[in-house]
Parts: C-alpha cells; structure tokens; sequence
C-alpha cells in the first residue's frame, strides 16, 4: 500500500505541473520577473506568512507525539525567520500592502481546517512546504550563471535544511494519515492554492476586500 504522502503527491503533480509551467516561476528562474511582480508576491507572501505560522502553532497544540510537536514548532518559528530575514531584504522601505483576495482566500481556507481533523490541517499545510522545496530545485536545476537578481529567494527553497523540514513535515502526514480521502483533498485544494497565488502576483490582480 502507498504512503498517503504518495497518493497525494500524484493526484496534486497535474496542478504542480502548472506551477512549474507558470510564466512567473519561469522567469523568476530566468531573472527576467518585472519587479513589481515579484514586489506583489512578496507583500503578500509576508502577510501569508503571518497566518501560516499561526496555523503552524495551533497544528502543534492539538499533536500528542513530543516529536511531532516539537517539529511544528520549530516549522512556525523557521517561518517567522524567513519572513524577517528574506522579505526584510526585498521589502525594506516598501509601504505594507493591503491583503488581497487570493491571499485572503488562501488564509481563509487555512483557518477554515481548524476544527478539522489535525491530520487534515496538517495536509493543509503542506504543500507550502512541498511545493515550494520542489520549485526552488526546478529552478536551481534551471540556472545558467549566478546573475539573477532573485536568488537569496531561490536559495531559501533549495536549501538542504529546507528540504529536510520538507521531509520531516511530509513523514509527520504519513504517521497521522487516518481521513486519507480528506487529506488528499484538502492537499489538493491546496496545492491549487499555490498556483493562485504566483498567477495573481503574475497578473498584478488589485481586488480589495
């Protein structure tokens, strides 16, 4: 039998695919992204970041296993780093942004798995992780010299240490897979998530709530 993380991973990779394709991620690997495209992603990636590790805390409330919590611990606190450090780079002397709808959508389906099996919210998380360390290895594949002006934030994704939270987060899914279907689901959902989130900054989208 499959490992959930398995079956997940192949009923996500058609929507992961898309990502990969996505004239975004194409020409942040490239260095070619306009910059107030990736200026919009990352104001709203900042404002992300900001729930998501929220999320990641209460994850860490409702685990029994000492390992398993003191993961997700460290999965929030990792996240508040990378907020401060990767986003106080590019974003320093950048007026904060407003939340937009696909970053309100996105938080809004996080906190909606509240009351949901932890194995579930647990899923829903996931893809930040997964998605993001398989992009940042597509694209260091991809690069041709070391000029692009994007890298710091490639190689936050591409780090082993990165890829290590990856897999540690990815096991922790497996060891709670009891609501398979759910999770998959919500991974999927999820995962699709992501690629909203490049395309709105691709498309510069401004819809204000």
């Amino acid at each position: 039998m499959k490992k959930w993380s398995e079956e997940a991973w192949d009923v996500a990779r058609p929507t992961y695919l898309k990502i990969i394709e996505h004239p975004f991620v194409e020409e942040l690997a490239r260095g070619t992204l306009a910059a107030d495209k990736f200026l919009f992603y990352l104001r709203q990636d900042s404002l992300y970041l900001a729930h998501y590790s929220r999320v990641l805390t209460h994850i860490a409330s409702r685990l029994t296993e000492k390992e398993h919590i003191a993961a997700f611990i460290r999965f929030a606190s990792d996240g508040i780093e990378v907020e401060e450090a990767l986003h106080g780079s590019f974003l320093k002397g950048v007026v904060p942004a407003p939340e937009e709808i696909t970053c309100l959508l996105y938080t809004s389906v996080l906190q909606a798995q509240a009351l949901a099996p932890v194995e579930v919210e647990a899923a829903a998380v996931l893809p930040c992780f997964w998605v993001y360390q398989q992009v940042g290895q597509q694209i260091i594949a991809r690069q041709q010299g070391s000029a692009n002006p994007y890298a710091q934030w490639i190689e936050t994704y591409a780090d082993p240490t990165f890829a290590e939270a990856t897999a540690r987060a990815i096991g922790i899914c497996d060891a709670l897979a009891e609501t398979r279907h759910r999770m998959t689901d919500t991974f999927l959902r999820c995962t699709k998530m992501e690629w909203m989130f490049w395309d709105s900054a691709w498309r510069l989208e401004s819809w204000k709530i």
